[in-house]
């Protein structure tokens, strides 16, 4: 005799739809979050998706949102354990430009097209994007307190290091150059931005 069907509460539905989304777009890119393709995923159909996310717009937003806040906030804990300003640096530089985190690039790097004709996720980039800048113009700032960075306007170096991140983890997406090239290119450009003499990032 086949086991009853469990009905799944108005949560648990949200939750899987969520997570399915989530698995997409960490799979596929961003543009692969559709309705028949997170419908597809949990194994409902398209309507059901539809009356717990009526908006794709807004799902596809809040998906965006949820993979890069998880990626920043993994790397705030890592760098949380060193205490060395330039230390900090390099290993951030180290970490985004190590070419493990693809998925997560394809989801920025699509996400700027897409948020062209999507004005909810075009607002959670710019939110995401903000938040970046400020993590990064915060180690900046420590570092020019302790001394150990000679740079007045931490707000701007920062937008200039994260324009240069974006870019530079952009090109793995079509494997050009390797890794650890992209890596001595940045740690090169920002170490006089830093005050820093030549090798001081890259001998950490």
């Amino acid at each position: 005799m086949p086991a009853p069907r469990t009905r799944r509460s108005a949560d648990q539905r949200r939750a899987e739809i969520t997570d399915a989304a989530r698995e997409l777009a960490l799979a596929e890119g961003l543009s692969a979050v559709t309705l028949r393709a997170v419908a597809a995923r949990v194994g409902v159909a398209s309507g059901l998706v539809a009356h717990y996310a009526p908006s794709m717009d807004e799902l596809v937003a809040s998906t965006f949102g949820d993979i890069v806040g998880g990626e920043l906030a993994e790397l705030a804990m890592l760098l949380s354990g060193i205490a060395d300003p330039a230390a900090q640096v390099a290993t951030l530089l180290a970490t985004v430009l190590d070419g493990s985190r693809t998925d997560v690039t394809l989801v920025w790097v699509q996400s700027w097209g897409m948020g062209e004709r999507n004005e909810a996720l075009a607002a959670e980039v710019r939110r995401r994007m903000d938040e970046w800048q400020q993590f990064i113009a915060a180690l900046l700032h420590t570092g020019a307190a302790s001394g150990d960075f000679r740079v007045e306007d931490t707000q701007g170096v920062a937008w200039l290091l994260l324009g240069m991140i974006d870019g530079l983890s952009a090109h793995t997406l079509v494997r050009w150059g390797e890794p650890e090239g992209r890596r001595e290119l940045l740690e090169r450009a920002v170490e006089p931005l830093l005050g820093l003499e030549s090798g001081r990032l890259r001998s950490r």
